[in-house]
């Protein structure tokens, strides 16, 4: 997928639409088409959330085919689309997934957001999230003690 300049648009429209499109891109990904992970990201992307920090798009493919390896399934639906300035936005998404040894299986849900810098590519990937929730509350045992830990500090 090639992100394409429109003539017609001003800069914060440009901004706003690159977003959109590398969302829309970005939540059709699957383990099937993740050579498309090239359309989005520069060969050097660092890429970064709450428990990884990745460096070059070959460890990106290899990150993800190892996370749709390891889920039963996972979609994205992205709700925000915030520019910063030329080359630098934020995107608001929610991720569901579903893991067989989480939760007994059901699905998980998680908000979250990601910082992006760009040129014609995505060259730096940062998420936002609550990794609790994605993941920590859900394990059998410690899932019970951060659940209690956070009852008690509400």
């Amino acid at each position: 997928m090639k992100f394409e300049r429109a003539d017609a648009l001003n800069p914060e429209q440009l901004q706003r639409e690159f977003l959109q499109r590398f969302a829309t891109a970005f939540a059709s990904l699957n383990a099937d088409n993740l050579e498309r992970l090239g359309e989005l990201y520069t060969e050097d992307v660092r890429f970064q959330d709450p428990l990884h920090e990745i460096h070059g798009l070959p460890a990106l493919q290899e990150y993800f085919r190892e996370l749709y390896a390891n889920v039963a399934e996972l979609h994205f639906q992205f709700y925000g689309f915030d520019q910063l300035h030329p080359g630098a936005g934020y995107l608001r998404w929610k991720m569901s997934y579903r893991h067989p040894r989480l939760k007994g299986g059901q699905l998980i849900e998680v908000e979250g957001c990601s910082h992006l810098l760009w040129r014609d590519k995505v060259y730096a990937h940062r998420d936002y999230f609550d990794a609790g929730a994605l993941l920590y509350e859900h394990l059998p045992l410690l899932g019970r003690v951060i659940r209690w830990l956070k009852g008690r500090l509400v």
